[in-house]
């Protein structure tokens, strides 16, 4: 049985306020963008499996308003790096901004443009450098190829994570063939079945896909 609002808001109650991340989401309204950016737990979730997980390399599809680029960065030690992936230029400045007023700007880069076209590029780098951590939250009928792409820049043993897995209860619902609902259809059947990760799903944060990256 999923968690009702009285339990989040009670579990939430015991943390202190976060001014960094209530700056994101002040930044977010007074911007107009949507209100999509990721629970406060699931921010500190994040922040414990690049801690945990001794992630140095990270990758974000999504950066949105920077919301999850400071949780991610917060895990990293001294001298970890965060790469984040934002199609919309005025989203990657608002993101940049914040990041900034929170002091991870020495961590984090901001790179603007489609993830299709940067991903490949990042492929084709010198040296190409694999990361040990991707996070995606992006468009979601991208998902099985941004999956593609990951496996190819996770280094042996690194982690993915994904965000709306269920797509607020229409993934699992057969009424529903919108193209991005039939995308996350078949990114979950590929982490569920491909035979280079090892993979779990949770029905938290409207889905959270957990897999690593098989090693030999």
């Amino acid at each position: 049985m999923l968690p009702s609002e009285r339990d989040v808001r009670y579990l939430e109650s015991l943390y202190p306020p976060d001014p960094d991340l209530e700056r994101v989401r002040a930044g977010m309204e007074a911007q107009g963008m949507p209100d999509i950016a990721i629970r406060p737990a699931y921010g500190r979730l994040l922040t414990l499996l690049v801690a945990a997980s001794g992630a140095r390399r990270v990758l974000e599809i999504g950066a949105l308003a920077g919301y999850s680029a400071i949780c991610l960065a917060r895990g990293l030690p001294p001298g970890g790096r965060l790469i984040s992936l934002e199609k919309n230029p005025d989203y990657a400045r608002v993101a940049h901004a914040h990041v900034a007023a929170a002091g991870l700007a020495d961590r984090v880069e901001i790179r603007v443009g489609d993830a299709l076209t940067l991903m490949p590029a990042l492929v084709a780098e010198p040296a190409h450098p694999s990361f040990d951590l991707v996070f995606i939250d992006a468009d979601k009928q991208h998902y099985p190829d941004y999956l593609e792409w990951s496996l190819r820049l996770l280094r042996p043993g690194g982690l993915l994570v994904a965000d709306n897995a269920l797509m607020h209860g229409r993934v699992a619902d057969p009424v529903h063939t919108a193209p991005a609902v039939e995308a996350m259809r078949r990114f979950n059947r590929r982490v569920a079945t491909d035979g280079r990760l090892v993979s779990t799903m949770l029905p938290a944060y409207d889905g959270l896909v957990l897999a690593r990256v098989r090693e030999g």
